[in-house]
């Protein structure tokens, strides 16, 4: 999938969410990379047999206590690991979607074990 396309089906997956969500966002930059680093692979723990999809970098914003004058948070979605892990479009979009709102809800302070709990990890 061109980068350009890509970069559209992420745009479309952050205006889906509700928009009482996306006004609480707060010194968030959103960017599509094509591969995670090899620092971020393993910052995160992830194995050679395992796949990125998404990553948030940043302080959250339950853990923001005389939060003022710092560089954005990040949230990246990767094409690369996506694109492999699909096997058409449609799976593509709920993939992203999916990914999206993963780190979206890492930026309001839901860990990887709540979402788990939760069942949409």
């Amino acid at each position: 999938m061109r980068h350009e396309d890509f970069e559209e089906l992420v745009r479309q997956a952050f205006d889906a969410l509700p928009g009482e969500f996306l006004r609480r966002l707060d010194n968030v930059d959103v960017l599509v990379r094509d591969w995670p680093t090899e620092e971020q692979l393993e910052a995160n723990h992830v194995g050679p047999d395992e796949r990125l999809f998404g990553l948030y970098e940043g302080v959250p914003l339950t853990d923001r206590d005389g939060y003022n004058m710092v560089l954005p948070d990040t949230i990246t979605i990767f094409q690369g690991p996506i694109e492999q892990a699909c096997g058409s479009p449609r799976e593509m979009v709920d993939e992203v979607h999916h990914t999206v709102v993963h780190e979206f809800a890492h930026h309001f302070g839901i860990s990887d074990e709540d979402l788990e709990g939760w069942g949409v990890a």
